[in-house]
């Protein structure tokens, strides 16, 4: 699935927070932001503590598989975030383009703006299906389903490789009668 470019790294930000070290430290979180290239990224415990918070209610948009649900999930966060998209030139650049946040507003504004918006995004590109949680039962990793297919079910390679192993061993000891 082609995502668009513009809210594709606004969506993986929104994927690095919700699977986010719930223990992470204000310099931490720091890096992580400036990871996904968010500007000047300088939250401070409080601020680290409030995107802590807003991960937990982008996990919902994740782990909700309901179209209509989802949306109504994904809406409350957009007014939440309180968007304020505007037109934005950068020095240099001849092509205008959409920014959901100012410039001087808060990184935790900022932070939740993008993140609203890239999983809008998605949905809209999508059709909403592309937003998955790791179907490992002791995984808690969301991820975006970026295959041709739209059909990934696990985080990572490794999660299912866990599973098939594991479901083959016991289909192996099932046909030997114990």
């Amino acid at each position: 699935m082609q995502i668009n470019p513009y809210g594709s790294d606004k969506a993986s930000l929104a994927v690095g927070l919700v699977n986010a070290d719930p223990g992470i430290d204000p310099p931490g979180m720091n890096e992580l932001l400036l990871s996904y290239n968010t500007t000047k990224p300088v939250v401070d415990a409080e601020e680290t503590a409030e995107l802590l918070a807003w991960a937990a209610k982008l996990r919902v948009v994740f782990e909700t598989t309901d179209l209509d649900e989802r949306i109504a999930v994904l809406n409350r966060l957009l007014g939440e975030a309180a968007i304020r998209p505007t037109i934005a030139r950068h020095e240099g650049e001849m092509t205008p383009h959409l920014h959901y946040s100012l410039d001087t507003d808060s990184t935790v504004k900022r932070v939740k703006a993008r993140t609203a918006t890239g999983l809008a995004h998605v949905i809209c590109a999508s059709g909403g299906g592309r937003l998955g949680c790791c179907a490992r039962e002791d995984c808690t990793v969301v991820f975006i389903d970026t295959s041709r297919n739209g059909r990934r079910r696990f985080c990572s390679t490794q999660c299912a490789n866990r599973i098939y192993v594991a479901d083959h061993r016991a289909r192996s000891r099932g046909g030997r009668g114990g």
